[in-house]
């Protein structure tokens, strides 16, 4: 009897990208050997003008193609070779892992196409946040640069791989601490290796193994659910939520007496760059829910946004910490922010960083509308942070990006200081998602009313703590 061959197990990670979406596209693809980290091969090229998600889709079929290219004796069924793909688009792995529908036409037959590749039986699927695939997006990223040059993409040229981050980390060795201020990695990075010089020891190694670890899913909190039960419309100008960080408990005897890393504060460092976020009061949109972002019609405040900013100003006025004031160029929040600053004599200062999310042609409409009109769009929309509303509005990916940079100059400008930020809905869910660490679908299972107070402070080491969220006892 002969020896069942020897299982060779390989990652592919893949990614894809369109700057338009629809408009210039690219994907790229890496494959990895799951023991060594080492990189065996890499894939990338522009496929002209297409969609977030058709990108991703060849982005896939690329890095699939690519290993079983490497072992091509290995891939039949039964065989040794054994692929785990990572990507960042929600939408492909759960769909190619059978847990969504696919239901756009573009995207069946190029699902098809992956599907056949591989056995089945031989190929696993696992969601990574857009952080851990910088490899494979800047393969993307420089196909889609190529084609602008009018050039092909050349692997000989390509420095992807010496931006991603290193595969090889031991037990012994501490995970490295970094990452702009607010982001909830860098945080607990520096946590866990605070616990660990108190106990004498070393960090453990962070669980972003080529493999996945029981529980990482959920830590990441990915949800189950298909794509045809994702219906819950969420606030037409909002992106949404997530739940409390979990609160260490308990003292275990490897801890007792040790030195405790503060949770939710961090007197040794100093005081935090404290943000208080106020969304704007209403407008004739608000009580309607419909669609009111930064490429529709910038509407004032109504008679009830004017009393609920002036209510907000009271209560500042009467809290008296406000230092700062910043506010979104738009109309509502100017107002809203106006009215505050008068109360507390202080100057408003604005950051276009702050601005709410273009919807694109969505701008005015309801969700039932939208759904009626662009229901394969608002489809792929719900299933990917990557994909923007119909007509060339922005992705929440971009949204983010932008956020981010505007938290990281008022943070940097403001340290040890209390600013408050007069913003919208997805900016504000936003920078609460990233303090937590949440995934990017958390912005659709939390709720923003007109007028409400959230709050995080940010403090030297990279940790940010939220401390309040969607508070309106001022209006009451």
């Amino acid at each position: 009897m002969s020896a069942a061959p020897a299982v060779r197990r390989l990652v592919v990670e893949a990614d894809g990208g369109s700057r338009g979406n629809p408009g210039p596209a690219g994907y790229g693809a890496v494959v990895i050997d799951a023991a060594t980290g080492e990189t065996l091969a890499e894939v990338a090229e522009y496929i002209g003008v297409a969609t977030n998600n058709v990108a991703e889709y060849r982005g896939l079929i690329a890095g699939l193609t690519a290993a079983k290219a490497l072992f091509p004796d290995a891939g039949s069924e039964g065989g040794g070779l054994r692929v785990h793909v990572r990507m960042d688009s929600k939408l492909v792995v759960e769909q190619m892992s059978g847990r969504w529908k696919i239901k756009h036409p573009d995207m069946k037959p190029l699902a098809a196409r992956a599907a056949a590749i591989l056995p089945p039986s031989s190929v696993t699927y696992e969601w990574i946040p857009r952080a851990q695939n910088k490899h494979a997006d800047r393969l993307a990223n420089e196909a889609m640069d190529a084609g602008r040059d009018g050039r092909q993409w050349e692997a000989s040229a390509s420095t992807a791989e010496l931006d991603a981050p290193s595969r090889h980390r031991t037990a012994s060795t501490a995970p490295p601490v970094q990452g702009p201020p607010g982001d909830a990695a860098a945080g607990a990075a520096k946590a866990r290796a605070a616990l660990a010089a108190a106990r004498g020891g070393s960090a453990a190694p962070e669980a972003d193994g080529l493999f996945p670890v029981p529980g990482a899913e959920a830590a990441e909190g990915a949800p189950g659910t298909s794509e045809g039960s994702r219906t819950v419309a969420p606030e037409p100008t909002d992106a949404a939520a997530s739940a409390p960080a979990a609160t260490p408990g308990g003292t275990s005897p490897e801890t007792a007496g040790s030195p405790q890393v503060g949770w939710g504060s961090a007197p040794d460092l100093g005081a935090p760059a404290t943000l208080v976020l106020l969304r704007h009061g209403e407008t004739a949109l608000t009580p309607q829910k419909r669609f009111s972002g930064s490429g529709g019609t910038d509407p004032e405040l109504s008679a009830t946004g004017r009393g609920q900013a002036e209510r907000a100003a009271e209560h500042f006025a009467a809290l008296g910490t406000v230092q700062e004031i910043v506010s979104s160029p738009l109309r509502r929040c100017r107002e809203t922010a106006a009215a505050v600053g008068a109360r507390l004599g202080l100057d408003v200062r604005i950051d276009e960083g702050l601005r709410e999310t273009d919807f694109g042609a969505w701008e005015g409409l309801t969700f039932g509308e939208v759904r009626d009109r662009y229901a394969d769009d608002l489809t792929a929309w719900l299933a990917s942070p990557d994909t923007a509303p119909t007509g060339g509005g922005e992705s929440f990916t971009e949204v983010a990006d932008r956020v981010a940079a505007a938290r990281d100059r008022i943070v940097a400008r403001y340290a040890g200081r209390t600013v408050l930020l007069v913003t919208h809905v997805t900016p504000i869910k936003t920078l609460v998602r990233l303090a937590l660490g949440a995934p990017p679908e958390a912005l659709f299972r939390m709720e923003l009313s007109a007028a409400s107070i959230s709050e995080v402070a940010y403090y030297g080491d990279g940790n940010a703590s939220v401390r309040l969220l969607n508070d309106t006892s001022h209006l009451r």
